[in-house]
This record gives C-alpha cells, structure tokens and sequence, in this order.
C-alpha cells in the first residue's frame, strides 16, 4: 500500500496517476473535503486530516509500507519559514515507530543549510529529517516547476512579463507530470533506491524563453522586465506577502540569481515548456 501527501496538488495528484494503474491500494492525504472528491475512488482512499497531527498521521502511515512526502507550502500572508518548518518536523514525528519501508521525499534544486532562505532551506531541513528516520529514502530534487508561470498568461496578453529573472538567465524547469512519474517510479522500486536524484525538463530555459513560447500561444511580441534585487522584497509585499514571508522569498530568489551548482546529468523529463505554455490557452 501506498502513502501519498499533498494528493490534489500538482505533484501529489500526478503520482497517484501514475502509480493509479498497478491497482494496489493508495491512500491519498488532502487537508479537506473538497480535495478529498478530487482524488477519491477506486483504489484510492481520500483521508482528510492536517499534517500537524502527528499522532493521526503516524496512523496512516502505519496502514501502508512506502510513501511519499511533500511539505505543504505555507500561505504567504504567514511567517512561511516558520509555518514550513513545522509541518515539515511534524511530518517527520509521524514516522517514528511507522513500520514504513521506503520514503520518497519531493524537494527543490539548490536546497541549502540556512536559516529563513525560503523553499531550499525548508525543503533542505525536510530531507534530513526524513533521512535520521532512518527509513530508506530517495529524495527528489526538483528544478523550477512550469506551473509558476501558468499566472503570467494574461499579463502577455498585454505584451509584458515580469520576473525576478533576467532574459538571458538560465534557470532548470520541469512539468508536474514528469515529477509524478519520476516519484511513483521511485516509489514502487527497489528500497536500495535511494539518496538524492535531480529532475527536470528536456532541456533547459531562459526567461527569453519563456517569453516566446507566451508570444506563440497569445499571438503578439512578449517583452520580458527584469525586477530589480533592490526590490524584491516590496514586490512580494506588494502581492501580499507577510514581511517575514517576503524576506523569506527574496532570499531565496537571490540564492537562485546567484546560482547553485547544477547537475551535469538530472534525470529529464520528456514535456517541454512549449508543450506546457500552449495547453494553457
């Protein structure tokens, strides 16, 4: 039997698509009712509860022998570090005495030890604590998810993106759908499967990039505006971050400007950002 968090969500619901066919039992965690509907049926078994719970998670896990983990991201009006960290550590309580057997951990490219750098200290935390459970786990790093970009659709319309990231600056994405598969691969394999894999799309993109493939589906030239670093921080705010959240986010937004050391060879994905950008219309 199989575990998944964050079921509904763009990963978690990919994972349960691909490992949805072998037939074995899945349960899908979601945090409401309403997400429950979405992914319940078959052999699929919704369960609402909050992964603050420990007590009631660890239950779950002890239903099922593999699972996989996603740190729910925190709403941005909160203090998103602090509010990460403890679902994160809770997570983590949950598999004392679990009886799992292997763990599949979804992070990000360029997680990092630190204090308050957004997703990559978070998600840096979240995979040691799933590693001293001591249950096997294969940790999932993954690059940019296209998916961020699906709300500046309507902004191109009007001819502009405006980003964080210059033009010319490369940044590894990947599809969702090629997450799920890489996790649910991952998840149904060997237990000696483990330590940290890379993942990301074909090939990989600048935000000129991004910027044609926008100009292809809304039929008009897409100027890219670069942010600058003196103004990260009140662009946040300005979209309504908490100011911890804001800090937060443009640290993390800095490290990746400075760029972490990428893999020579990530495991690639097969959807393109093309392919992504021109389903969105």
């Amino acid at each position: 039997m199989y575990i998944v968090l964050g079921a509904a969500g763009n990963v978690g619901s990919r994972v349960i698509e691909a490992l949805r066919p072998a037939g074995e039992k899945i349960f899908a965690l979601v945090h409401s009712e309403q997400k429950a509907s979405a992914v319940d049926g078959g052999n699929v078994e919704a369960v609402v509860l909050d992964v603050l719970d420990s007590a009631a998670l660890r239950a779950v896990f002890q239903r099922g022998r593999r699972a996989f983990l996603l740190n729910p991201p925190a709403h941005p009006g909160t203090d998103t570090n602090a509010e990460e960290l403890k679902t994160a550590r809770s997570i983590a309580t949950a598999l004392t005495d679990s009886g799992l057997e292997k763990l599949v951990v979804q992070s990000t490219y360029g997680a990092r030890q630190g204090d308050g750098v957004g997703d990559l200290s978070v998600l840096y935390e979240f995979e040691r604590l799933a590693e001293a459970s001591g249950i096997p786990a294969a940790v999932n790093r993954a690059a940019y998810y296209y998916t961020n970009l699906d709300m500046l659709l309507e902004p191109t319309r009007k001819g502009m993106i405006t980003t964080a990231f210059p033009e010319d600056f490369i940044l590894p994405m990947v599809s969702p759908p090629d997450l799920g598969k890489v996790a649910a691969a991952r998840l149904a394999g060997s237990v000696s499967d483990v330590g940290i894999n890379y993942v990301e799309g074909p090939r990989r993109y600048a935000f000129a990039d991004v910027a044609a493939a926008f100009s292809a589906v809304v039929g008009k030239s897409v100027k890219v505006k670069t942010t600058p670093r003196d103004q990260l921080e009140e662009s946040f705010r300005k979209l309504g971050f908490s100011p911890a959240a804001a800090r937060s986010y443009t640290r993390m937004t800095e490290a990746t400007l400075d760029g972490p050391e990428l893999p020579r060879e990530p495991n690639r994905g097969e959807i393109t950002l093309e392919d992504h950008i021109a389903a969105l219309r």
